[in-house]
């Protein structure tokens, strides 16, 4: 018994013993972890002296100046934990600096401090403002660099291809959002080619060739050669050449060769030539805002992983291939507006369908809309204008839950609209637009009672109505918001807007062939900013429910068969900037006062029993036309209804976008700088070895 109370005694002692070993071990461990190198610590104070701290250096909304707490001395003056600094957790030495949106301003030369860090792996400077700078030779010292981020800051001058070629190990490249920054002298080829060539003469070192390069919005020239199809064909992820002068492939094969490619970025150049498809992988595809021509080929429904296709604004032609149906699983956005088109639309949507933005619009699509959008459930906006459609109106898609934008102008739709069959048919609708079709009856006045989107919004809280897309790769992931957009036409004038605040509730029913009174309900939606009428056949009088609608900026009631007086109520829309009731049968006096007085004779042109200002016609004169039956009556108020339907996008509503952000033009620039900035924002997947 005693020997068994002693081991057991010796065994709870061993234990102890290598418990307290463990965190002797573990403390030592720690002590010995090794500080910042006070060479590199002294570098980048001298790099942070060299530049002013500045809130309008950089643009994003969270930006702040990272560099303001590194210090020299006392407690918090290892640099390791400093913002914005990684170092390697055995040697202590700088790898990466994070100093994106750091609010610096000044210039950068080759003395810089910066350059001495050589141990550097990851260097990201972008959205400061360089002034200008040229980007110093002194990159080419970083030869330990696998990630390069100079987008957005201010940089000008010719892209250094030389300097970018010693950067062997180099796998990620940003430079776009230089617009100053000029690639014509020896071209994308010299640049990427010689790039890719010193990466490819150390493969037997294990070096890694190309994974990301971000070449857009610089000016680069000429088309994209034949040769560029074989670098990196194992490895590269992303390729981003957009908002260049790119005018064409050489020699493009059916497939682009890139086995890895997840991200494929054309848009805004000068491509001609038929669409090139992408491989498989590919994730996000856009070729947008060039001059490709040809039929789309059947082969980009082999991108089974696709979330993102825009090909808008091209010359393509020939009907939408069928097999997208294939597509609709994983595509989130589809975007093909502005091409020529035809044909009926392809049954797009399966019962497991991910899409959540269609834009069919400007093309020449025929038939009707195919019952299978049914269950595109997730749909926040569709857009189908100025194509060739002959259909009633798809009130199936009122149990969307999501649908925020529904555009059907200039299109064959006719019939009656109907009532909804539920209170919640509709429910999340800011913007429709019917205009320029041919739709009859009455207007639509129980829809809009249920659409309680269109009531009084939060315009604290500014944003886009956009699709937030999330992406990722072995290596990275990356966010990027994708805008809605749509166009509006307003006295002949057609707009397009590519961003639609979320603030913007508009109504257009304009010329249809809609006729009775303008219902109470209209006063209901009191968000409502646009509501156009106009190129109707209502009758009755303009309801005093209007009043309702203190946001309202642009009302269009023209071209119909309005009578009775104008409402005095309406003074109280002090918002109200475009204002139009000409050419119908209204009398009485106009309203004076507040944004009346700012109002042309243009607006009330057409009705010969109103008098007073802007008009020539006096009140009470000789010339004003007798009051009638029905006018006289108007004082009373169980007759003197206000009966009027929300519009937005037709003929009345570019004039009040126009207006409104004239109105806010303060609010619209600051909105456009904090978040109307489309560009991707990376995040490396790894683990950094930040301490701190």
């Amino acid at each position: 018994m005693g020997s068994i109370l002693y081991l057991f005694v010796l065994m709870r002692f061993l234990a102890l013993l290598s418990s307290f070993h463990l965190i002797v071990t573990n403390s030592s461990s720690s002590v010995q972890q090794p500080l910042c190198h006070d060479n590199e610590s002294s570098a980048l104070l001298q790099f942070k002296q060299s530049f002013l701290i500045d809130e309008y250096a950089s643009e994003d909304s969270y930006a702040y100046p990272k560099v303001a707490t590194w210090k020299s001395h006392g407690e918090g003056s290892d640099c390791c934990s400093w913002d914005g600094v990684e170092c390697d957790r055995e040697t202590g030495h700088v790898i990466g600096l994070h100093l994106a949106s750091s609010c610096l301003y000044g210039s950068i030369n080759s003395s810089s401090t910066l350059f001495s860090l050589v141990h550097l792996r990851r260097l990201d400077l972008s959205d400061n403002d360089f002034n200008y700078s040229e980007i110093p030779h002194g990159v080419s010292q970083l030869s330990r660099l696998r990630s390069l981020n100079l987008s957005d800051s201010q940089f000008s001058g010719q892209i250094p291809s030389e300097v970018l070629l010693a950067l062997s190990k180099l796998v990620f490249l940003d430079l776009s959002g230089n617009p100053m920054l000029q690639l014509q002298k020896h071209g994308l080829r010299n640049l990427v080619q010689n790039l890719t060539l010193f990466k490819k003469l150390h493969l037997s070192q294990n070096q890694h060739e190309l994974e990301v390069l971000i070449l857009s919005t610089n000016k680069i020239h000429g088309p994209i050669p034949k040769w560029m199809w074989n670098i990196s064909k194992e490895t590269l992820e992303a390729l981003f050449l957009s908002n260049n002068f790119l005018s064409g492939f050489s020699q493009v094969p059916d497939v682009l060769p890139w086995s890895r490619l997840s991200i494929l970025e054309l848009s805004s150049n000068m491509l001609q030539g038929s669409l090139p498809v992408p491989p498989s992988s590919t994730v996000e595809y856009s070729v947008s805002r060039n001059r490709l021509a040809g039929e789309i080929p059947s082969l980009i429904c082999n991108l089974t992983s696709l979330s993102l296709l825009d090909l808008c604004g091209n010359n393509l032609s020939g009907s939408i291939p069928q097999c997208f149906t294939k597509l609709s699983s994983s595509l989130s956005i589809l975007n093909l507006r502005g091409n020529n088109l035809n044909g009926p639309i392809p049954q797009t949507c399966t019962n497991t369908s991910n899409l959540r933005m269609i834009d069919l619009s400007e093309n020449q699509l025929q038939g009707q809309i195919p019952k299978s959008l049914a269950n595109c459930m997730m749909l926040e906006e569709l857009v189908l204008g100025n194509n060739l459609i002959n259909d009633i109106f798809p009130f199936w898609l009122g149990s969307f839950p999501r649908l925020q934008v529904l555009i059907l102008r200039f299109n064959r739709f006719h019939g009656a609209i109907g009532s909804p069959k539920t209170n919640f048919e509709f429910s999340k609708l800011r913007i429709i637009d019917l205009s320029y079709n041919g739709f009859t009856g009455n207007l639509p006045s129980e829809y809009l009672k249920n659409w309680d989107a269109m009531r009084i919004v939060d315009a604290e809280n500014l944003t886009y109505i956009q699709v937030d897309e999330e992406f990722e790769v072995p290596q990275y992931s990356w966010e990027e918001p994708y805008p809605f957009s749509t166009t509006m036409t307003n006295k002949g004038m057609t707009r397009e807007y590519e961003l639609i605040p979320d603030i913007l509730i508009a109504i257009d029913l304009s010329s249809n062939r809609f006729h009775g009174e303008i219902p109470e309900s209209i006063g209901n939606p009191n968000g409502l900013r646009w509501l156009n009428l106009s190129n109707n056949a209502l009758t009755g009088a303009i309801p005093r429910s209007l009043a309702n609608l203190t946001l309202l900026e642009a009302l269009d009631l023209s071209q119909n068969k309005l009578s009775r007086e104008i409402p005095q109520q309406l003074v109280q829309l002090t918002f109200l900037a475009f204002f139009n009731v000409s050419h119908n049968h209204l009398t009485g006096p106009i309203p004076q006062g507040k944004q009346f007085a700012t109002f042309s004779r243009a607006s009330f042109d057409g009705n010969p029993g109103l008098c007073g200002s802007p008009l020539s016609r006096a009140c009470g004169s000789s010339e004003q036309s007798p009051p009638t039956p029905s006018s006289s009556k108007q004082g009373s108020t169980s007759e003197f209804d206000w009966k009027f339907v929300l519009m937005g996008c037709g003929s009345g509503l570019v004039i009040g976008v126009s207006i409104w952000y004239c109105l806010t033009s303060w609010k619209h620039e600051w909105f456009v700088k904090t978040f109307g900035k489309q560009h991707t924002k990376w995040t490396r997947k790894e683990r950094r070895g930040h301490r701190g």
